[in-house]
């Protein structure tokens, strides 16, 4: 961490100026230098977030019955509607083949109970048969024949049950661990699910900022879709794009903060659900920053300043105003000008006026890259 002449308080700062102002002119102080540079630089905000699967399922049998086979091993990648497991189907089959032969049965009897019915008709039309013996006959047939339609419903939940001793994957994703193993006796509804499916292709990732940047936020969403980024803080790759898709309803009040999602195609699987990354989302870009590397501003009693090299090669104490900063460049919004150059090192044994040399110039500073600074809450 770079520390200030000045930061150690009034008297030791006068104390290297009156040694500056000393008999005899004192040998160069060898600095490290840099140009000030004018260049565009996004405005974006850097928290760190955590990865969620786009969806998670977890798969539980529907019926009791023994676990017969496996088809996946855990940690595979399923499709929607890709075979799981298999339970015991005998048992199902022959509630399917009883509920079907009561509908026939009782099919049969609704065609003879018809017949009895035309039959006592004919005759009470004739006198023969009395109006309480075509009613009876006649509920008869009425009573079987909605029998038949509870046969029907129930040969249809048995085809139903049938079909639950196959279990397929509700979505796509990768599967756990597998809780339960073939030849097991499984219940229905257990509180633990035979394995669970996390999708992550595509996949969520999950940040807070703090309530006070809901305002820009909004702002520039209403222009537009807002780009995000998401890296593990080990990761040297190249970090993976996303776009904002969520941003919550309210602010949670314990940590000032509101949730935004940010939803990523991760087909390369390089975001892992439950893993902590490094989230930059960019609001817009300044086509005008003042940028200088950070170590060249440093913090006095008077606030932030950077030693300003002049054409005689002496060194200016410049008040600086910083507009936002990442850890490795600042942009600045006033005191300094493009093409300036300012010491970036050698900052504590400087004061006014003092002569520098340049022992080693760091070049420009648009050969950094264009990252740009986080914006400060």
């Amino acid at each position: 961490m770079w520390t200030s002449a000045c930061s150690g308080g009034g008297e030791g700062f006068a104390q290297e100026q009156t040694r500056g102002r000393g008999a005899g002119q004192p040998p160069a102080v060898p600095v490290t230098v840099v140009t000030v540079v004018q260049k565009p630089t996004p405005i974006d905000i850097r928290v760190i977030g955590t990865a969620e699967s786009y969806t998670t399922v977890a798969v539980h049998a529907q019926i009791t019955g023994q676990l017969t086979s496996v088809a996946f091993k855990e940690g595979d990648d399923v499709k929607k509607g890709q075979l799981l497991f298999t339970l015991d189907r005998r048992p199902l089959e022959g509630a399917l083949r009883q509920a079907q032969a009561v509908l026939e049965r009782d099919q049969a009897q609704a065609v003879n109970a018809k017949s009895q019915a035309q039959r006592y008709q004919d005759l009470a039309q004739r006198g023969i048969a009395t109006r309480e013996q075509v009613d009876q006959i006649t509920a008869n047939a009425a009573a079987i024949e909605a029998t038949i339609g509870a046969d029907r419903a129930a040969v249809e939940g048995a085809k139903v049950q049938l079909t639950y001793a196959t279990i397929s994957a509700p979505s796509a994703g990768r599967t756990g661990a597998l809780m339960v193993h073939e030849g097991n006796l499984v219940r229905a509804n257990d509180t633990t699910p035979l394995v669970v499916i996390n999708q992550v292709a595509p996949i969520y990732v999950t940040f807070g900022i703090p309530e006070a940047q809901l305002p820009e936020l909004k702002r520039y969403m209403a222009r537009g879709s807002l780009h995000v980024e998401a890296r593990a803080p080990t990761d040297t790759a190249p970090a993976s794009i996303g776009r904002i898709t969520f941003v919550d309803n309210a602010v949670d009040q314990t940590t000032g903060t509101i949730k935004i999602k940010g939803t990523f195609a991760n087909a390369d699987h390089r975001l892992w659900p439950g893993q902590f990354v490094n989230v930059v989302l960019t609001l817009t870009t300044d086509p005008t920053a003042i940028v200088v590397p950070a170590a060249a501003v440093q913090n006095g009693q008077q606030g932030t300043y950077a030693f300003v090299v002049k054409s005689d090669q002496t060194v200016e104490l410049r008040p600086v105003a910083v507009a936002r900063s990442n850890g490795t460049e600042s942009v600045i919004k006033d005191g300094l000008k493009a093409g300036e150059t300012i010491v970036t090192d050698g900052q504590l044994r400087l004061v006014p006026g003092t002569k520098v040399s340049v022992k080693g110039s760091q070049g420009s500073q648009g050969s950094q890259g264009s990252r740009g600074s986080g914006v400060t809450p």
